[in-house]
């Protein structure tokens, strides 16, 4: 019995020769003391430890990508919500600046419109103290032409009634005196 292996030895196999049908030998290759089938068993199991732990790896890099992603994801959301609220202030401030240019402009016609008063209120009020103070001028002249021709009038007066004395002490004596008063006494 040529094909039937060796018993195993406690020591370090060695490798076998078989004779095959036709008389040929063929030696049995063997590797650090390992047979084929093991060599296969061992890369089975090399293959299993991979798999094993690049399935853990994998789901480590798959849980480390989901989570990056989930990130991206909750930040362009976050970002989605900024411009929304960015927009939304954009346009109220607007709209604010769209009023504040109406109302300025309401501000500036009321202006004219208060300045235009003013301006005719100015007018008139210096109108009518130019008026005022011409009449007053008036009055006091009016008042002076008065009190001139009080003064002429007293002026006058006086000297027609020193003239008239003059005139009756020089015209009237005693004489003239009593026929006067008997003239009155008689006409009464």
């Amino acid at each position: 019995m040529a094909n039937t292996p060796a018993p195993l030895t406690t020591g370090a196999p060695e490798a076998y020769t078989e004779v095959d049908a036709s008389g040929a030998t063929h030696e049995s290759p063997s590797l650090w003391g390992f047979e084929p089938y093991q060599w296969v068993s061992v890369a089975m199991l090399v293959l299993l430890a991979f798999a094993f732990i690049g399935a853990k790896v994998h789901r480590t890099i798959a849980g480390g990508l989901d989570k990056k992603i989930a990130d991206i994801r909750e930040q362009l959301d976050e970002a989605k919500e900024l411009r929304a609220e960015a927009e939304a202030l954009r346009n109220e401030y607007a709209a604010k600046i769209a009023n504040a240019e109406k109302d300025a402009e309401a501000m500036i016609e009321s202006a004219k419109g208060e300045a235009e008063g003013i301006v005719a209120k100015a007018e008139a009020d210096s109108k009518a103290i130019v008026e005022r103070r011409k009449r007053m001028a008036e009055d006091r002249i009016a008042a002076a032409e008065r009190d001139a021709l009080d003064e002429v009038r007293n002026r006058a007066v006086t000297a027609a009634t020193a003239a008239a004395g003059t005139l009756i002490d020089d015209r009237f004596d005693a004489d003239a005196d009593r026929a006067l008063a008997d003239k009155v006494i008689a006409d009464i």
